[in-house]
This record gives structure tokens, C-alpha cells and sequence, in this order.
């Protein structure tokens, strides 16, 4: 039973799978005017770790053969969410530049009614608003987007290959792996 296979050729299609499916929510809730709702976010995340679960899993059973590590489930959860922050990446960049122009000016509106709504005095909304324009374009947001989907894609890869995780009976699995033990 060979075990040793690229992890990343293995789960690019299901980092590809988990990207268009966020791709899609994305649209959805754009369409659905509910783009700035918090709770959203949530379910969200919700999904994420549930299709996660699944991709890791189906790595599991068709690349490791029913056999994975704690350390091989969390890498291939990482890899999967890698390819899922380039994919969504390259998607924010769209979104802010092709698809609509004007959803960075509806973003900072957003947060500036937030900030005025939580009894901020107004000096220290107009210096948290200058400071947001600057970083609230899509050449800054998509990298950043990156590392940001990276942190919370480590932390689901950490609950996913806990739960993912499943480990054979060295004294049998031993045998079959080992070359000299024909």
C-alpha cells in the first residue's frame, strides 16, 4: 500500500472546489444585497469547515488509502485552504475592480455608520475612515486577503484533521508498507 502521494497535486481540485464554492456564496450574497450582514459571515465559516471536513476526508479515502495522520490531515487541510485564498484572492480583486466598481465606497459607508453607531466621537472616525481608504483598495485587500484566509484556514484544518484523522494498526500496516517484509 503506497501512501506516499503529492499533497499537492492530490488536493488541487478540492482546493479548486472549495474556492468556487465560495466564489458562488459570494455572488450570492452580493445579489442578495447581504454582503455587509454579519451574520452570514458566520454561516460562512459554518460551510467551510463542513466542505473542508468532506475534502479532507475524501483525500483520505481515495490518496492515503482509509489512512491518515493528524500532521497529513492538518497539511492537506492547509494546502486545500491555500488554494482557496488565491482563488478568493483573485475573486476580491474582481469583485472590487470589474464586477462593481462603487462596493468599495458601500463597504467604507458601511463601516463608518458602524463606527458612528458604536458612539466613537467624530475625530477618531475621520482618522479611522483616512486610514481605511488607504488600505481598502483591491491591490492591498486581495494580498491580504490571502493571509487572512490562511489564519482561519489553519485553525479549521485544525479541527477538521481531528476529527479527520485515522490511523491503521502499525503491526499490520507495517508489513504491507515495507518493502523488505515481502
Amino acid at each position: 500500500m503506497d501512501t506516499n502521494v503529492n499533497v499537492w497535486k492530490a488536493n488541487l481540485v478540492n482546493g479548486l472546489i472549495l474556492g468556487l464554492i465560495g466564489i458562488v456564496y459570494s455572488l450570492v450574497m452580493y445579489f442578495l444585497d447581504l454582503t455587509f450582514e454579519q451574520w452570514q459571515g458566520w454561516i460562512w465559516i459554518v460551510l467551510q469547515i463542513v466542505i473542508l471536513f468532506l475534502l479532507v476526508k475524501t483525500y483520505r479515502d481515495n490518496y492515503r488509502h482509509g489512512v491518515i495522520t493528524f500532521g497529513q490531515a492538518l497539511g492537506a487541510g492547509v494546502v486545500i485552504c491555500l488554494y482557496n485564498a488565491v482563488i478568493s484572492a483573485i475573486f476580491i480583486y474582481l469583485l472590487y475592480t470589474v464586477i462593481d466598481t462603487n462596493l468599495m465606497d458601500k463597504q467604507l459607508a458601511y463601516t463608518e455608520g458602524l463606527l458612528l453607531e458604536r458612539g466613537l466621537p467624530e475625530e477618531a472616525v475621520e482618522m479611522s475612515m483616512k486610514i481605511q481608504k488607504k488600505i481598502m483598495v483591491p491591490e492591498v485587500m486581495a494580498p491580504i486577503s490571502i493571509l487572512g484566509s490562511m489564519f482561519y484556514g489553519l485553525i479549521m484544518s485544525l479541527i477538521v484533521a481531528a476529527f479527520v484523522r485515522k490511523e491503521g494498526n502499525p503491526l499490520v500496516d507495517a508489513s504491507v508498507t515495507d518493502p523488505e517484509n515481502k
